[in-house]
């Protein structure tokens, strides 16, 4: 089957035919295409309408281009490997902030990808420092927490925020918790190509 043919069949996912730029990103839109109708986690949307609905908080706040990328790519790493749904049910911990890095590092600079490897530490850091956070997250959120290494330490969360990119993590992390609504309007994919195509590192750039 073509990629163009897989767009035009990708539930909630349009893009115009293949350019440059779509090719590059190829693998990154590859996996919202195979696997972004499935569900996020016990969550009522799926794991493209989180995406979307993350990147669009950060577009509509007028953050970076580089936030907004990794605001939308954050999740990747659940698309990447063959855990299921229920993972944490089975008290399994899935690093999804990790398993994306490797081939978003060779697309992206640090400012897109160390939030992105830094949001699941951004979720033990607002715990620790904010006090009604923890209460308000969801069952699956919680379950997770305790997977991740559970509430940071003073110490833990004074480390942690004081890293490049931490500040940027934490706001990811409060989109993220807040972009679970399966009612809410979002653009489409496609509609934040050219955002992942600005934040692209020098040497894919070529012929843009």
């Amino acid at each position: 089957m073509s990629l163009n043919r897989l767009y035009q069949d990708a539930p909630l996912l349009t893009l115009k035919p293949m350019s440059i730029a779509a090719l590059t990103l190829r693998p990154v839109v590859d996996c919202f295409i195979t696997r972004g109708h499935e569900q996020y986690g016990r969550e009522a949307v799926t794991q493209l309408q989180h995406a979307l609905q993350c990147a669009t908080y950060a577009e509509s706040a007028g953050e970076s281009s580089t936030l907004v990328a990794a605001c939308l790519l954050h999740d990747v790493g659940h698309l990447l490997h063959d855990l299921g749904e229920d993972a944490a049910e089975r008290g399994l911990d899935d690093r999804h902030e990790y398993r994306a890095l490797p081939f978003l590092s060779a697309l992206f600079p640090a400012a897109v990808t160390e939030p992105i490897r830094l949001h699941v530490n951004a979720k033990r850091y607002l715990c620790a420092t904010q006090e009604d956070y923890w209460a308000e997250l969801s069952n699956a959120s919680k379950l997770s927490l305790e997977l991740q290494g559970g509430i940071f330490s003073e110490a833990e969360a004074m480390a942690f925020i004081n890293q490049p990119h931490a500040k940027d993590a934490v706001q990811l992390r409060i989109w993220d918790d807040l972009a679970k609504d399966p009612a809410q309007k979002t653009p489409n994919f496609e509609h934040f190509l050219p955002t992942l195509v600005d934040c692209l590192v020098p040497s894919t750039r070529l012929g843009f």
